[in-house]
């Protein structure tokens, strides 16, 4: 069995334990406590199972696999077999939407539809397609009340600089277990961290919406608008004043567009 740590929100406490709609994975680095604070606001009220997980060596959820995303994929397709009934709608962030993307061609038995916010496409960062124009000018001070060590990685990851927004993501940051931060390390630097097939052409058919910041410095928006040619019912959307934490900078905006997505998606299977 999977030893992925897991939270579900559902409206009907009796179903707690029972298979999910929606699984969500989180940003590399965060939990599911941060995934849930970022997309709960956008599911609320649907009706629908939603689960949080938290990867290997992230939050809650022991090393029981190697530092590679290979394995980190498995490990989340492991237990979607024994949990999931159905094939699930998959939402990921950054890192997490990655893996859904991959397990989208590996495993597509498993996947109704996809949810892909900010996500990665090329893992060596010196191949991704990075937004060359600055983001807008700041306030003054706006990450004064951030740690220092975080102003390098907050300034080039949000386009909407504010120091609410900044604030917010780092409490996101804070939330959850703190996970194994040497499996992560030798996970994110390995050469193993591209999946195998990251460059493969594979079409994907459900429903699939993949939403982008135009001054997201982290993976970009260039190379997930080329991966649409993968999806033949995709929708795209890059958004101004959005970076890489497109959830807490244009919280609305994610609401509209995921509740497109699963529009798109309960039409596709009217009894989800």
């Amino acid at each position: 069995m999977s030893e992925v740590h897991v939270d579900q929100a559902s409206p009907h406490p009796a179903l707690a334990d029972s298979s999910p709609h929606i699984v969500c994975l989180p940003w590399f680095g965060m939990t599911r406590q941060a995934m849930a604070t970022a997309f709960q606001p956008a599911f609320a009220g649907l009706g629908l199972r939603t689960a949080h997980l938290d990867l290997p060596g992230h939050g809650d959820s022991p090393v029981n696999c190697p530092p590679d995303s290979q394995s980190v994929l498995e490990t989340v397709c492991s237990w979607l077999e024994q949990h999931a009934t159905t094939p699930v709608l998959l939402a990921g962030a950054s890192y997490g939407a990655y893996l859904a993307a991959g397990i989208a061609r590996q495993r597509p038995e498993l996947v109704r539809g996809l949810l892909l916010v900010c996500p990665g496409v090329r893992m060596v960062r010196k191949h991704r397609d990075l937004p060359e124009s600055p983001p807008a000018a700041a306030p003054t001070g706006w990450l004064s009340g951030t740690p220092t060590a975080w102003h390098e990685h907050l300034g080039s990851a949000l386009g909407n600089r504010t120091p609410a927004v900044a604030a917010a993501v780092m409490e996101a940051l804070r939330l959850g277990g703190a996970g194994d931060e040497e499996f992560r390390r030798k996970l994110q630097t390995g050469p193993a961290y591209s999946l195998p097939d990251e460059a493969a052409e594979s079409r994907f058919a459900g429903p699939v919406s993949v939403l982008a910041g135009r001054q997201d410095g982290v993976v970009g928006y260039a190379d997930q608008f080329r991966a649409m040619r993968n999806y033949p019912r995709g929708t795209f959307a890059v958004l101004d004043e959005t970076g890489h934490y497109l959830p807490f900078e244009q919280p609305a905006a994610l609401r509209a567009l995921a509740q497109d997505w699963l529009r798109r998606a309960t039409a596709a299977r009217p009894s989800l």
